[in-house]
């Protein structure tokens, strides 16, 4: 018996009823990008290696995949090195390309590589598949597709401001009420970590803190004491892990916190710049919350950082994300061109819409009326109709075979198609409600005023 075939883990095959769920919360992103003047592109699966290695930390370049090399890829390896088994020296010899770990990064590339063709600011909106060798879980797979919306080539604080309305705007269409967009800023971060006196371990203090909400407050000190933060630091950074009050409250905290660090200082004048206009403009389901431990463990990010949370009792991780980048493209060569974006977890959004029910029925309805077939003399008559139906932009179609008529009604009914036709009369069709069972005999006209 031959073996049952299977998919890697971490991936998903989608059914009808689940991609027209995800088309659903697509259509509505894009349309809101667009409203908000975001213009679409689309980069390659894959990149050069040396595009993305060394842009994401450590650790965000071990879960990044290679591709071999096509061919005889170990050919051009000395046999010594394959002894010696160097995986890094190793690596770079087999693999020159890598699936991309997120858009953002070759956004940047983009934008570099076509800086004379773009005008700037330049607004860009992506929705595309990327990869991360990750360890699957509810809500984290290994293949999934970001949603991505950003702007580079100017440094007001108008676009966080205008990202955060973005962000309610799209989880308001959604019916997400509850939602909490969380803002803090790698600046405040940085400045933390000079007056605990810990600045030459600022990564090592961010990606720590990162994982505040996984692995809790000791798990976070435990792996600061092993990144060589010391104990004096930590009793310094102890009022991080309980600040509360409101965002005036906690800038207020903050202020007294990095009195001495001028890049503190500098971060504490940009959240407030956000938050106070984010708050006399108004928010229409979400909420903004400032989170002085969210760090957002990405190495290019420069001032403002976002973290979105589903609502209170639903069990998920963050939803979206982003923040500033000043010096992305930088690293591709381009200097001055400071940019700022936010993401949209689709999976994990798509769950949470599950979850809570919110998805409209209407979302899933494919085919809103199946003729019946009952044979050649009635066939064409049937397809007649189905194509005047669709030219007014009905969904319709006619059953291929001229099966048995129970079998056509139970095919309709597994497909949750709402109307069938079950009879036609020269212009005269009846036409039967599979919810209700009520049915009535009418023309083209009244099959499109029942389906309106």
């Amino acid at each position: 018996m031959a073996q049952k075939p299977s998919i890697p883990k971490g991936t998903r095959d989608f059914s009808p009823v689940e991609v027209s769920k995800r088309n659903y919360i697509i259509s509505i992103m894009r349309r809101h990008f667009e409203q908000f003047g975001y213009q679409p592109i689309e980069t390659p699966s894959f990149e050069n290696s040396e595009t993305l290695m060394g842009k994401y930390g450590e650790e965000g370049d071990r879960l990044i995949f290679k591709i071999l090399n096509s061919g005889d890829y170990l050919d051009k390896v000395p046999v010594e090195e394959l002894q010696n088994i160097n995986y890094k020296k190793l690596t770079g010899k087999i693999s020159e390309k890598a699936l991309r770990y997120d858009l953002t990064v070759p956004f940047a590339r983009y934008v570099v590589q076509h800086q004379n063709e773009i005008e700037f600011p330049f607004k860009r909106y992506q929705i595309q598949p990327v990869w991360r060798a990750d360890r699957p879980q509810k809500g984290r797979f290994r293949e999934f597709y970001q949603c991505d919306a950003d702007v580079v080539g100017s440094t007001s604080l108008w676009q966080e401001v205008e990202l955060v309305q973005l962000y309610d705007s799209v989880f308001t269409a959604l019916g997400l009420a509850g939602v909490t967009i969380k803002i803090n800023n790698r600046k405040i971060l940085s400045g933390i970590a000079e007056v605990i006196g810990a600045s030459d371990k600022l990564i090592d203090f961010t990606v720590a803190l990162d994982k505040l909400d996984k692995i809790g407050e000791e798990g976070v000190k435990k792996e600061m004491l092993e990144k060589g933060i010391s104990e004096d630091a930590l009793v310094k950074v102890q009022p991080l892990f309980s600040f509360s009050g409101s965002i005036a409250d906690k800038l207020e905290k903050l202020s007294q916190l990095l009195a001495t660090s001028e890049e503190g200082k500098k971060g504490i004048e940009e959240l407030r710049f956000i938050c106070e206009n984010v708050t006399r403009l108004g928010l229409q389901k979400a909420q903004l919350d400032l989170d002085v431990t969210l760090a957002r463990g990405l190495n290019y990010y420069t001032g403002a950082i976002f973290e979105v949370s589903a609502p209170e009792g639903v069990a998920m991780g963050s939803i979206g994300g982003g923040g500033r980048y000043d010096d992305l493209t930088g690293i591709f060569g381009l200097k001055n061109m400071s940019g700022v974006g936010i993401s949209f977890g689709l999976d994990r959004i798509y769950l949470v819409l599950e979850e809570l029910n919110l998805f409209p029925p209407t979302v899933t309805t494919s085919t809103q009326v199946l003729f019946l077939n009952f044979g050649e003399s009635q066939a064409f008559e049937a397809m007649k109709a189905v194509t005047n139906l669709r030219a007014k932009g009905v969904k319709a179609e006619v059953y291929p075979d001229a099966a048995k008529i129970d079998k056509q009604f139970k095919h309709a009914e597994r497909r949750m198609i709402p109307f069938v036709v079950k009879e036609i009369k020269g212009d005269l069709f009846t036409l039967k409600d599979l919810q209700t069972g009520e049915q009535s005999e009418t023309d083209v006209a009244g099959i499109l005023a029942k389906l309106a």
